[in-house]
């Protein structure tokens, strides 16, 4: 490839519409009921089920599979939906390899565990194609609850909070509810609209009312919220993005992963989304892997990751990166951002300084590379904006720069709970959201019940 072939820079439409339409198709197809079957007579039905204790949400993993295998898909599904309402999507886009999966006994005797993750989704699109609802909302209590953020957290509060028969009302600050969901999964993961999908069947139980377009801290504030209702639910998730602390990294073509992905996730035609030939991706989290992967997908010719750390350090799991390696993506390790280079206002290249621990401690070596780039993407983890929470009344206590909570998802702030990516120790897993809003819905349930 010749350096006038690179000269057009970050255009769109790069490939035909078939290919955009292959490229972006469901990674994992359905399991059909037959294929269902034989997998879930894989199983052992372990007695002390290592893949329960390693789930998030503690599904009875054993029971559905034994329920999907007698033919009972419903009933498989209402076992999932009992401890995680948002089991479809997480059917998608657990990480099922380093959870239930990686210590499922057939794993450890054949290195090919039963997919307990197609399964489930086997079972959840089941019921979700039948409107099949198994929860109906308990006698009204006359309680209100406010939840902040439409995510996985807010969207597993609300639906225990509704069923307990509390009124609910979201207040989202996006145009779309389903949080990360909806904006931050990789489009290949969650084709045909299935965020929205799953936003109408939780909220189908009633009770709940979501409110777009509306921010923390700038449509109102959290005192007002707690003086409104009964309670108040903090499942806004991470809005900032960190910096790469390197010259010339405001230029045009630097831009932030997540925002591409958002945008990616909302286009109505993949074939008007600019895309640069050569893509660097600086990272190595999942966010990196499914931008660098999209990257490849939307027509970019050469896409590198490059991790300040060694591989086996980086978040995103083996099998993630993987999947990056066999649509093409280069992983190089050991590489940090020093210098974008810039020419015209525009990103031309990027300088990057390899790195080495000393004593455990990371720092540059002093030798460094320029690659030759007209894209890069920052992947390098997002942080929890603190302002907007206060400001007004008491000031919520923050911990490592999220909020602490106790076991319960309480606050330090009365009628104030919390969960999600806004907490501090997430995990940043929508599973371990779903688990924690979960959770503090039923200590709201509680403390609201006396």
């Amino acid at each position: 490839m010749t350096d006038r072939q690179y000269a057009d820079g970050i255009v769109p439409g790069r490939l035909s519409p078939e290919h955009y339409s292959h490229n972006f198709a469901d990674m994992h197809p359905p399991l059909d009921r037959h294929e269902a079957l034989v997998e879930a007579d894989r199983c052992y039905f372990c007695y002390d089920a290592p893949c329960m204790h390693a789930c998030p949400t503690s599904i009875d993993i054993p029971l559905f599979i034994r329920e999907i295998a007698t033919g009972n898909a419903l009933g498989a599904a209402k076992t999932i939906f009992d401890q995680n309402i948002l089991g479809g999507m997480c059917a998608r886009v657990c990480p099922t390899e380093t959870l239930c999966e990686e210590v499922c006994v057939r794993e450890e005797a054949e290195g090919k565990p039963v997919k307990i993750g197609q399964l489930q989704r086997f079972a959840t699109d089941a019921a979700m194609m039948a409107g099949k609802q198994f929860y109906e909302r308990q006698a009204p209590t006359g309680k209100r609850v406010a939840v902040v953020g439409a995510g996985p957290a807010g969207l597993a509060c609300a639906h225990r909070l509704a069923m307990h028969g509390h009124d609910v009302t979201i207040y989202e600050a996006r145009p779309k509810a389903g949080g990360l969901n909806e904006y931050g999964i990789a489009a290949y993961k969650t084709p045909l609209d299935f965020a929205q999908h799953e936003v109408d069947y939780v909220t189908a139980i009633g009770g709940v009312e979501i409110v777009n377009g509306k921010a923390l801290g700038r449509d109102f504030s959290l005192s007002q919220l707690a003086a409104e209702h009964d309670a108040v639910f903090l499942g806004m998730g991470l809005a900032g993005v960190n910096a790469l602390r390197a010259e010339g990294e405001e230029a045009d073509g630097v831009g932030n992963a997540v925002d591409y992905i958002a945008t990616l996730r909302q286009a109505k035609d993949l074939s008007e989304l600019p895309i640069g030939r050569r893509v660097v991706v600086i990272g190595g989290g999942m966010t990196a892997i499914d931008a660098a992967i999209q990257s490849r997908l939307l027509g970019a010719e050469e896409v590198t990751i490059c991790y300040r750390r060694g591989r086996e350090h980086m978040n995103a799991s083996v099998y993630e990166q993987d999947l990056a390696a066999s649509k093409g993506v280069i992983i190089r390790h050991w590489l940090q951002p020093k210098r974008v280079n810039v020419e015209d206002g525009r990103v031309t290249g990027i300088e990057l300084e390899y790195t080495r621990l000393v004593d455990g401690r990371l720092e540059g070596a002093g030798e460094t590379l320029t690659l030759r780039v007209d894209q890069v993407f920052k992947a390098i983890g997002q942080s929890f904006e603190a302002g907007a929470l206060n400001g007004s009344g008491a000031a919520i206590a923050i911990e490592g720069g999220r909020i602490r909570v106790d076991g319960e998802g309480r606050t330090s702030l009365p009628k104030v709970w919390a969960g999600g990516d806004c907490i501090a120790g997430g995990d940043d897993l929508t599973v371990s959201a779903v688990a924690q809003g979960r959770d503090a819905a039923e200590s709201i349930h509680q403390a609201l019940m006396g």
